[in-house]
């Protein structure tokens, strides 16, 4: 049986509203961290006009700490050593975003 080590939610193409999104990501995390199963999550924001992205990454920093890394989807490729080792501890083997420089998604490594 295979376990799914990275949850995807998108919080982009769901019209939720600013506070909505966040309250559902940082619902998610804690989630996530409780079961344990859970080792990164994909957070999609959509490409609109950047203001959720930015609010995702400034939750994010706000975090500081509670996750390994936080990987932007432009920095998400081969080049960057915490995106290797997040898809290496999360057994992936195929991701359509990876080396594609996608703005519109965040993904959250936890510990």
């Amino acid at each position: 049986m295979l376990v799914e080590k990275l949850k995807i939610i998108d919080i982009g193409h769901s019209n939720y509203n600013l506070e909505q999104a966040i309250s559902l990501l940082e619902t998610t995390v804690s989630q996530s961290v409780f079961e344990g199963r859970i080792k990164a999550i994909k957070v999609i924001t959509g490409h609109g006009s950047g203001r959720l992205r930015e609010s995702v990454r400034a939750w994010c920093r706000e975090q500081e700490g509670r996750f390994q890394a936080v990987i932007h989807g432009e920095d998400y490729s081969l080049f960057n050593k915490d995106a290797a080792d997040m898809r290496a501890d999360c057994e992936l083997t195929s991701d359509r975003d990876f080396g594609r420089g996608n703005r519109a998604v965040t993904y959250i490594w936890l510990w």
